[in-house]
This record gives structure tokens, C-alpha cells and sequence, in this order.
């Protein structure tokens, strides 16, 4: 029984891979891909918790476009993680090293839809300065694939953020 725990153990394998990367970048990248997993989490749970409390006039609308953000948030957080197990690193294992954001219901119940399309505009921000860097790195590398994934998840929040500005027409 010892002996298959051992062997179900999850294991970098960083120093094994010979795809035309360094370790040193997989080891940055790695890194950036981490924090990036986090962040989208963040957004994850924010957009998720802003979508059950939402009132108002612009309920609807932002009761169902956090709800498509949300589900998009989670499938992204595997392509995520998949790719840093993928360059040789393992994934963020507790949830202290995926996220730092700790709702506070007694804030939720003073935000306006108008405050929560703000922070969510400012989250969406923060993820896309994070991503163009990283992707900016990764193109540098030659790694296209983690170049693409980061193109791709920039596009998503790109959009995210014409979408909620729209909304509230800013």
C-alpha cells in the first residue's frame, strides 16, 4: 500500500524535459502561470459571487453575463494549470497559493451593480497587464503554445471588459 502512494504522488519534472525551453524560463514561466492561475480563480469566485448578489436595475444583464464569465473562468483555470504540469512545474496545491481574495459579505451588501462592474473592470485589468506580459515572455521564449493559451485567455478578457463597460456605458 506504501509503495502505490509513492507512486500516485504528483512529481515535477522540470529537469527531464528537452522541448527547446530552459529550465530557467519554464521555471519563470511557471511562476507567471501561478500567479495568472490565481488571479483568474479571483475573478472566478468574485464573478461568481457578484452574480448570485446583483440587484437592480442591471440585474439581468449582469446577473447572466457574470454567469458566462464565471463558467469561462473555470474551464480557463484548468487550461492554466494544465500548462505550467505541462512545461515540467507542479500546479499551486492549497488554495493560499491560488488566491488571496476572501469575500467579505458585509462589503457585498453595499456595492451598487455599478461598483461590482467597476472591480470586476479592474480585476479583468489586472489579468490582461498580467497576461501581455507573460505572453510577451513566452513569445520571446519560442514557446508558442503558452504564447497562444495567453492570447487566447487575453482575448476572453478583452472582451469581458467591453462587455461590463458597456453595460454601464463607460
Amino acid at each position: 500500500m506504501a509503495k502505490s502512494a509513492t507512486v500516485l504522488k504528483p512529481k515535477a519534472h522540470e529537469s527531464r524535459l528537452n522541448t527547446g525551453l530552459s529550465k530557467e524560463y519554464r521555471a519563470e514561466m511557471a511562476e507567471s502561470l501561478s500567479e495568472i492561475l490565481g488571479a483568474t480563480y479571483q475573478l472566478t469566485i468574485k464573478s461568481h459571487i457578484y452574480h448570485w448578489n446583483v440587484v437592480g436595475p442591471l440585474f439581468r444583464s449582469l446577473h447572466l453575463l457574470t454567469e458566462e464569465h464565471y463558467g469561462e473562468l473555470f474551464e480557463a483555470a484548468d487550461t492554466i494549470a494544465e500548462r505550467i504540469r505541462a512545461i515540467g512545474f507542479l500546479a499551486p496545491e492549497k488554495m493560499r497559493e491560488v488566491t488571496t481574495f476572501v469575500p467579505d459579505a458585509g462589503n457585498i451588501a453595499t456595492l451598487s451593480a455599478e461598483d461590482m462592474i467597476k472591480d470586476l473592470i479592474n480585476d479583468h485589468e489586472a489579468a490582461v497587464r498580467a497576461m501581455r506580459e507573460a505572453g510577451e515572455k513566452a513569445g520571446d521564449a519560442g514557446d508558442l503554445v503558452t504564447e497562444d493559451m495567453l492570447t487566447a485567455r487575453l482575448t476572453f478578457h478583452e472582451k469581458a471588459l467591453w462587455m461590463l463597460r458597456a453595460i454601464i456605458g463607460e
